[in-house]
């Protein structure tokens, strides 16, 4: 059991709290690493991240190694954008995961409806998401009055989160679905879980272009 921190759950994940080592940098990119052991993970692993900056894109590389024994892992990121005047999202999916009263996904698929299904790119507007888009297919699309930018993403990654509360909004590409490990061990299929082994790394990848 993890510490609960949002309310009576544990969110985001374990590697953001820990302490990275950069292992190189210049003025466009950087490399660094982390390392988890016992005191939190009941397993033992090690992850490398790379960013790149380029004029017109930003690339983003997290490759994780598990220790001595196999482990279940789920990567990704939790972006947050500005929701400036006619922001419009484009996502390419046409199905939603099903959600409890609190927001953890119970397993089951829906089809997008009015309200989810951005396909077409339309404005956010008055949307409240908080919505789990599977078999998501690259790029998100974002598009703001001044500039269009495309999210993608490679590797194992399958799900999108599409977060928009009033001020901003979140658009999260993830290698699992929230709830993924008890999903899994409830026999629930598609999940996106990964089981990570030692001597083979699993990278992901976001890139994002303007």
């Amino acid at each position: 059991t993890f510490p609960a921190n949002f309310g009576s759950q544990a969110i985001h994940g374990l590697v953001r709290d820990e302490a990275w080592t950069v292992e190189s940098s210049g003025d466009s990119a950087a490399s660094m690493s982390c390392t988890l052991g016992a005191d939190r993970w009941p397993w033992e692993a090690s992850f490398r991240y790379g960013i790149d900056l380029e004029p017109g894109s930003l690339t983003l590389v997290l490759e994780a190694e598990a220790g001595d024994r196999p482990m279940p892992l789920s990567m990704g990121w939790h972006p947050w954008f500005r929701r400036l005047g006619a922001t419009a999202l484009t996502v390419d999916s046409d199905q939603v995961l099903e959600l409890d009263d609190d927001l953890i996904p119970t397993g089951n698929r829906l089809p997008v409806d009015d309200v989810t299904d951005l396909r077409t790119g339309p404005a956010l507007g008055e949307r409240l998401l908080d919505h789990v888009y599977v078999s998501a297919r690259p790029p998100a699309v974002i598009t703001w009055p001044d500039l269009t930018m495309a999210v993608g993403w490679s590797g194992p990654a399958e799900t999108l989160v599409v977060h928009t509360p009033p001020a901003g909004f979140c658009v999260e590409p993830q290698t699992a679905w929230p709830n993924a490990p008890a999903l899994a061990q409830s026999g629930t299929e598609g999940t996106g879980l990964i089981t990570a082994e030692s001597g083979k790394p699993i990278t992901v990848t976001t890139a994002w272009t303007w």
